[in-house]
């Protein structure tokens, strides 16, 4: 009697737990509209190197630092926004066998309003797996052409045409590295050598090059070379080296051209070994004729990518130093697009951001909390 009181009630609850499941309709997964994007919405490019394979974009609000979303990037992806910010690029590499097998390498195109995937081009499986510098994933001045840094280790940029999502030409660049677009001209950039000189590529309007033009040497690049990250004003690009000289290098024409070079440092700054330092170690604002830059102390050779102990300001009219501020680590920067802009720094010790007022004068205003694990690009919207 007993075995069976106890089976009927086994039964009795079976079959009101199958009653009740029957009742659940399958669940539905929603994605919240995400926040429209403000000149504050910030972009970090985080290899996490622990676990490369996994790359990713961090989608931020740079006003309240509240995590809006992420896009993915896989293995060391090169990233850059499109020239109205619409688009998020991303060059990848992906394997059959997630960490093994087959490769092959996308051109990927994400939506920055809803960070959903756009498009996917297949391109030579060359793209470099390096840091994501800023350049090397660019598109030209009018954004038909999207630019691609190769590596095998011999240097190439694969170009892929935009609107018609496909690969279009690869061009051999050798010993030459980052890619550098024309304001003037929506077929030409510039990419940088390391015999010192500057190649100028023109492309025909099939994405092909239709000529390429080296400069004369322009830069000592075993004395002083340059960082590869440069911003620029129309087609003057602003370069620093790594002993604080900056020159200014116009890319407008056929040939690059030199226009000035001019030092960061006085004789204080040398006697104490300030020297630049960091990935994305500069930021230009244009309309107030601000250049920042990322220095460092008792600077020693290989110290050229150490965080910012100060930030300092110059007007690039006169060409000298206006300000100087402590520097919050920064090993990446970048200004908000807006009359009154903010500059964001990526506090390379702590991974915060530190977001600072510009005019009149550079001021810390906020600082988030911790995010990424290995970043050293930041854009803004």
């Amino acid at each position: 009697m007993r075995a069976t009181t106890i089976l009927s009630g086994g039964l009795a609850l079976l079959l009101g737990l199958g009653a009740a499941h029957a009742e659940l309709g399958p669940e539905k997964l929603t994605i919240n509209p995400l926040k429209q994007a403000t000149p504050h919405r910030i972009y970090l490019t985080d290899l996490v190197l622990g676990h490369v394979i996994d790359g990713r974009i961090h989608v931020i609000d740079g006003d309240s630092f509240d995590y809006l979303g992420l896009i993915p990037t896989g293995l060391f992806g090169l990233t850059a926004l499109s020239n109205d910010s619409s688009e998020m690029y991303v060059a990848t590499t992906y394997y059959t066998k997630r960490n093994r097998g087959d490769r092959f390498d996308l051109f990927e195109v994400y939506d920055t309003a809803t960070l959903e995937l756009e498009a996917e081009v297949e391109i030579p499986a060359k793209h470099a797996q390096a840091l994501p510098y800023k350049g090397t994933l660019t598109s030209t001045s009018d954004g038909r052409f999207v630019l691609i840094q190769n590596s095998t280790p011999a240097s190439s940029i694969s170009v892929v045409d935009r609107p018609a999502e496909k690969f279009v030409a690869e061009i051999d660049t050798p010993g030459c590295w980052i890619m550098l677009p024309s304001a003037s001209n929506a077929r030409r950039f510039s990419t940088l050598c390391g015999d010192g000189t500057i190649l100028t590529i023109t492309l025909d309007e099939t994405g092909k090059a239709a000529s390429q033009q080296r400069s004369g040497k322009l830069f000592d690049a075993e004395k002083d070379p340059l960082f590869v990250q440069a911003e620029s004003i129309g087609d003057t690009y602003y370069f620093v080296s790594y002993e604080g000289m900056i020159h200014e290098i116009n890319l407008g024409g056929e040939t690059a051209v030199t226009e000035a070079t001019w030092s960061l440092l006085d004789a204080a700054d040398r006697d104490g070994q300030w020297k630049p330092g960091g990935y994305q170690l500069l930021a230009l604002d244009a309309k107030a004729g601000r250049l920042y830059v990322g220095m460092h102390d008792g600077a020693r050779d290989g110290s050229h990518k150490f965080p910012a102990k100060e930030l300092w300001a110059f007007d690039i009219n006169t060409k000298k130093r206006v300000q100087r501020i402590e520097g919050s680590n920064s090993i990446a920067m970048s200004l908000s697009d807006e009359e009154q802009p903010y500059l964001y720094v990526y506090d390379g010790m702590t991974t915060e951001f530190v977001k600072y007022e510009t005019l009149p004068a550079l001021k810390p205003v906020a600082r988030s909390g911790p995010f990424g694990e290995f970043a050293g690009l930041i854009e803004l919207h």
